[in-house]
């Protein structure tokens, strides 16, 4: 039965508290402890009830209980300063964007994600990816960065965890009730909702948009579930990666093209477009059609000026975890789109292809990205270099370490982190300004400062904290159970406050390897139950739903908690959510990562348990192998490695070897160090080793360090670009993809005929090398390539280690062909060294390094 009319209720505040509803309809809450504690003064137990979700929380607060609060004038007092501090932050013009980049005046960009993680509230996040792109809206936002955010607005978000009597996960779905959440739908100047339509295998498919704000960013969500789609369609925005890869197509293709004419419709016009994994790489053709049918230009021309604006970040490190389709579905689905684009389909289907010609090849979103975009990037330094190996193919003959993937490292917003206590305890001995220069070296430096006593007491209050939360959880899991009374009674002794507690919270794939530490469980009794030095682990994650093996590692830990020995020393917490998270890394004591190197492309959760205080052991992978290796080098303590980064061909081999090596590290060093206590009670050398932590990598370890990067290396420039390409009608993309076809028609003659130089046999170091090349272009000139010394030591197989590039200059034409000449370079260092000449095309105006297939060596 459907109801013939339908309304909206809203809380009805009194005067003094309506500023509650607009501090409750900016997420800035979430991040700031002024805010979050004003909603708690309200009603701490519906705070908590309502899955701290303040707009929610107003509609279910007694009426009475409204009227009384708005005579408390210490409340109101408290909200004034809440709002004063609001309306501060976002009209705030002196932002650090603004004092470095004011310039870029009409610089925005869209930043697509298929996930955002900004609070728990507002379930459209699965984990990881999630959280990364909340913490960077988050940033743009404290740092004045122009962004908005782009995404799905999904009925059902991820799923809810919890499992049965055999430990086996199980999984369900809960609506979310978007008038109950901060969010606002967008409407036109007649009140209707604001919609866009994507078309879908000979159908349209509308979609109206929502928008969230989270401080000054906003945010714009689509959602199908409206009653102009059919059925199946109000079904795209249910599930965050749920269903078939037909579904999984169609969410993409709403993301990216449908999220293009999202930010049209309300008016906006990004100049940059940042691809936050290869979900939403549609967008790039979508913006090619729209300059096309804007500028009258071909789509060679669009797409040169899409490539300047277009940035791609990668999450991925291995093949298996990027989205492919076959040709079949592409065509059914964007066959007549690529058509409109004047695209043949074997032209569209191979700008999805590694290799464009091969028929059998998949169309691939991180391919498709990976070509459009002018700038692309992997998550960690390591990350960057297993992307380079990983989609090597797409640049054939071009060494590895020059394919064109950079890195920029991964690190998390410490105001969402970072607890209550150890913020006071920041705001005391750093200085309030650690929030907006956490960059500062010199002021992370005085966490030295604050007493051994104070940083102690600060962690245990947490860890007892983390203790009390895990009981509570632990006891509502059983009784929902329907576990007997005596296990659910039990539940109140599990865990110790003092005990040395592991923290293990993270998605559940196979590699993360979770049961790394089970490996012996004999071996883990007597770690965990050594008489005066207890040791606790407190695991969270969910595996995907489709994950046996996922699910089987969550059992396996269940199963060995419910054995004596272990009872009060392992728990699993289910439904990870955010809310989990901040409780665990804020009251472990050790942060455990035992990921199968290189398989972890970042890894965040150890950078906010770090913040916290935790101390990290892990093998080295992701942000890990950085970050304890640049502080090896200068001699800084900031956890423990696990290995020294060794890969083995046999995985089961390196489980074991890597399983010893943690249980040794824990029975030697991390359970010894933690217990080892002065005269007055303090583990006064593991308190020195939480300081080091924190002052070596906090400064480095954190998304404002990201966000300028971005800013700095890839927004800014790609702005630029962009506007440089569109200026004059387009003339310089116009000029720029007429040299683009002319490389691609006459790459084939371009050929190096000869190299000449002055080294051969033995030289010694001082010498100069110069060197000559005899080059033939055919009907391309000087100007259009650029020719390059390739000169460097050579290694045991005879290949290059450590070349470096030097670029030649055109001295005069020999005939047909030109001759290049090298500046005179020094012999640097002895060892025996080599040289080759290579040509590449070259223009002032292309974005990319490196174009694919494009490179002439020498020989």
């Amino acid at each position: 039965m459907k109801p013939v009319q339908v309304f909206h209720v809203v809380p009805s505040l009194p005067a003094p508290l309506e500023g509650l509803r607009e501090l409750a309809y900016n997420l800035r809450w979430s991040w700031d402890h002024e805010t979050i504690e004003l909603f708690r003064r309200l009603d701490s137990d519906l705070w908590e009830s309502s899955g701290h979700n303040p707009v929610r929380m107003l509609g279910l607060v007694d009426q009475a209980q409204f009227e009384a609060t708005a005579r408390d004038e210490s409340f109101l007092a408290h909200l004034a300063r809440a709002l004063e501090q609001l309306r501060g932050y976002v009209s705030n013009p002196a932002t650090w964007f603004q004092r470095n980049y004011g310039v870029a005046k009409d610089l925005l960009v869209a930043y697509f994600s298929a996930e955002f993680g900004i609070t728990e509230c507002l379930s459209i996040f699965a984990g990881g990816l999630g959280v990364l792109a909340g913490d960077h809206l988050k940033t743009a936002s404290d740092l004045g960065v122009p962004l908005v955010g782009v995404s799905l607005l999904y009925q059902q978000g991820y799923f809810r965890q919890y499992l049965n009597a055999a430990g086996w996960q199980q999984e369900s779905y809960e609506d979310n009730d978007f008038r109950n959440l901060p969010l606002k739908l967008e409407r036109d100047r007649e009140g209707h909702p604001l919609t866009v339509q994507v078309d879908y295998d000979g159908r349209t498919v509308t979609a109206q948009i929502w928008s969230t704000r989270a401080g000054r960013t906003l945010v714009y969500l689509l959602d199908t579930n409206i009653a102009q789609n059919r059925p199946e369609d109000r079904d795209i925005t249910d599930q965050l990666y749920g269903g078939d890869r037909e579904l999984r197509l169609k969410q993409e293709i709403l993301l990216g093209i449908g999220g293009f004419r999202a930010l049209e419709a309300v008016g906006v016009r990004p100049t940059v477009y940042h691809m936050n994994e290869g979900h939403s790489a549609l967008l790039s053709l979508e913006w090619v059609r729209r300059l096309m049918q804007t500028h009258g230009i071909s789509f060679g021309e669009a797409r040169e000026v899409a490539g300047a604006g277009l940035i791609f970040t990668g999450h991925t490190p291995v093949p298996a975890g990027h989205d492919y389709f076959s040709a079949a579905l592409m065509e059914r689905y964007l066959g007549q789109y690529a058509r409109g684009l004047g695209l043949s389909p074997q032209d569209f289907l191979g700008m999805g292809r590694v290799h464009p010609e091969r028929g059998d090849e998949e169309f691939c979103m991180t391919v498709l990205a990976l070509r459009m975009a002018g700038s692309s990037n992997g998550v960690s330094k390591l990350h960057g270099a297993v992307s380079r190996d990983m989609w090597k193919a797409m640049w054939p003959d071009l060494p590895v370490r020059e394919v064109p993937i950079g890195h920029v490292t991964n690190g998390v917003h410490l105001r969402s982190w970072i607890s209550y206590e150890m913020n006071q305890l920041y705001d005391r001995y750093l200085g309030p300004k650690w929030r907006e220069e956490c960059a500062d070296r010199e002021m992370w430096k005085r966490v030295e400062n604050v007493p051994a006593e104070e940083l102690w007491r600060t962690h245990e209050r947490r860890r007892e904290r983390l203790v009390a939360f895990s009981r509570r959880r632990l006891r509502a899991q059983l009784e929902r159970r329907g576990a007997p009374q005596s296990e659910i009674d039990a539940a109140e002794e599990v865990l110790d406050p003092d005990a040395l507690t592991i923290g293990f919270a993270r998605r559940f794939a196979t590699y993360k390897r979770a049961a790394l530490l089970l490996s012996d469980p004999a071996r883990l009794d007597r770690i965990v139950n050594q008489a005066g030095r207890p040791v606790q682990i407190v695991f969270a994650g969910k595996a995907h739903p489709r994950d046996d093996a996922g699910k089987a590692l969550i059992q396996q830990i269940v199963r060995l908690a419910q054995q004596k020995e272990f009872r009060r020393r392992l728990v699993f917490l289910e439904d990870y959510d955010m809310a989990v998270a901040r409780c665990l890394v804020q009251g472990s004591d050790v942060w455990l990562n035992t990921p199968l190197r290189p398989l972890e492309a970042s890894g965040t959760s150890g950078m906010k348990a770090m913040a916290n205080g935790a101390l990290n052991v892990s093998t080295l992978d992701g942000w890990w192998d950085e970050a304890w290796r640049d502080a090896a080098a200068e001699h800084r303590f900031v956890g423990w490695a696990i290995g020294r980064g060794e890969v083995d061909p046999n995985p089961d081999y390196q489980d074991q070897v890597e399983s010893a090596a943690l249980y040794e590290l824990l029975e030697r060093d991390i359970v010894p160090t933690f217990y080892e206590r002065t005269v007055d009670g303090l583990p006064r050398r593991w308190v020195g080793h939480m300081k080091s932590s924190i002052a070596t990598l906090c400064p480095q370890f954190h998304m404002q360090r990201v966000v300028r990067e971005y800013a700095a290396d890839f927004y800014v420039i790609a702005h630029a670009r962009y506007r440089t390409l569109t200026a004059d009608g387009a003339a310089r993309a116009r000029s720029l993809a007429e040299w683009s076809a002319r490389i691609a028609a006459n790459w084939g003659a371009v050929k190096v005929v000869r190299v000449e130089g002055n080294a051969a046999g033995e030289m010694s170091v001082g010498d100069a090398v110069s060197v000559r090349a005899v080059v033939r272009l055919g009907a391309l000139a000087p100007d259009d390539i650029t020719v390059e010394l390739y000169m460097g030591r050579l290694n045991a197989d005879g290949d290059f280690a450590e070349p470096v590039a030097h670029p030649m200059r055109a001295t005069r034409r020999e005939g047909g062909d030109w001759l290049f000449e090298a500046a005179t370079m020094p012999c640097c260092r002895s060892g025996l060294h080599g040289y080759t000449v290579r040509v590449m095309p070259f223009h002032a105006d292309e974005a990319r390094s490196m174009l694919p297939g494009l490179i002439a060596w020498a020989g």
